[in-house]
């Protein structure tokens, strides 16, 4: 029989074991996070247990600062202070890289670079009432869309290719992906700035479905939030990368490797993300099968399997047209249908 470990008592325990087997240090490292939106509450959970082990003897975690993904990395690119960065998507990391803040090989490791992973899903109002079940019922007549804004947000940019690669992966051909997507973007109500942008204003009142993480919509209904959310039967494997700069203090690689670990893994599940590694049975909070948190949809998109790559895809489809570059197939639809402009 597995073991069935109920995720809050577990880190709860966790952080409570490793306070107890810590002591004093002359190490007074501090470690400035920088990560997109929806990071803060669960890193708030990694860092006290972190602390608490020999590694984080006396580190500390002040300042760290959360916000879209694509804003946070040129922040760091443009001179913010950064010791850690985990961004939504790889090319946020890929611009640091080319200004030389982190390594080439930063993900030449078990889990080539990848710290968290979740997917996308469909937030819709308590009871479904819409019954909201896959993509095609977004582009129906009664329905509106809350999506943050690809400009801004990495979150928007899984959720988009979710959507197109869903016609495709159904059969379809880029030109029924395409008009698929200028359907979509006709029915879009906001486009927030970030992931967290766009849950408040779901939450507010706007949209009759909110595309989001699953992490995220878990995390909302932990915090009170009162709606219900659907996993489709097509969606995209979410992978969110994390590296130490180049000038990071030894902690934050330390941080790091916590991060990945299996305690790290179970603190992230907590609030919603699919462990990196096989905990046996987890029950979470929030989700909807708390017994079963995670459950694998009928078809599971890949950034590399479906759209081979970040470093095609980005340009591909989220290309801004500048400095001689061709403007991206979804960037075209979005700035031709006057979302978000």
């Amino acid at each position: 029989m597995k073991k069935t470990f109920k995720v809050a008592a577990v880190a709860a325990a966790g952080v409570l074991t490793l306070a107890g087997c810590s002591g004093d240090s002359d190490n007074e490292d501090n470690v400035t996070v920088v990560g997109y939106s929806v990071l803060e509450s669960a890193n708030e959970n990694l860092f006290k247990a972190f602390e608490g082990t020999d590694a984080g003897d006396g580190v500390t975690f002040d300042g760290p600062s959360y916000g879209a993904s694509g804003e946070q990395s040129r922040g760091v690119a443009d001179g913010q202070d950064a010791d850690l960065v985990h961004f939504s998507l790889e090319p946020d990391m890929t611009r640091l890289v080319d200004a030389g803040i982190v390594a080439e090989d930063w993900k030449d490791n078990d889990t080539k670079g990848i710290c968290t992973q979740s997917v996308v899903v469909m937030v819709v109002q308590k009871g479904n009432p819409k019954g909201i079940q896959d993509w095609s019922d977004l582009v129906r007549d009664d329905v509106s869309v809350v999506t943050p804004n690809p400009a801004s947000s990495g979150s928007a940019k899984w959720n988009l290719l979710a959507a197109y690669g869903d016609v495709i992966a159904g059969g379809g051909s880029e030109e029924e992906a395409a008009a698929y997507m200028t359907e979509l973007f006709d029915h879009v109500a906001a486009l927030p700035d970030s992931g967290r942008d766009a849950t408040t204003a779901f939450t507010s009142g706007t949209g009759d479905v909110l595309l989001s993480y699953e992490n995220e919509a878990i995390l909302a209904r932990q915090n009170g939030e009162d709606f219900d959310y659907v996993i489709p039967p097509t969606t995209l494997l979410i992978e969110n990368p994390c590296a130490a700069t180049e000038d990071a203090p030894e902690a934050a690689s330390a941080f790091l490797d916590f991060q990945k670990s299996a305690e790290g893994q179970k603190l992230y599940a907590e609030t919603g993300f699919r462990p990196l590694v096989d905990e046996g049975d987890l029950e979470v909070e929030g989700a909807n099968d708390p017994a079963d948190p995670f459950p694998a949809p009928t078809t599971m998109l890949t950034i590399d399997g479906d759209f081979d790559g970040w470093g095609s895809a980005n340009s591909l489809y989220f290309g801004d047209g500048q400095d001689g570059n061709p403007l991206g197939i979804l960037t075209d639809i979005q700035q031709s249908s006057g979302a978000g402009s």
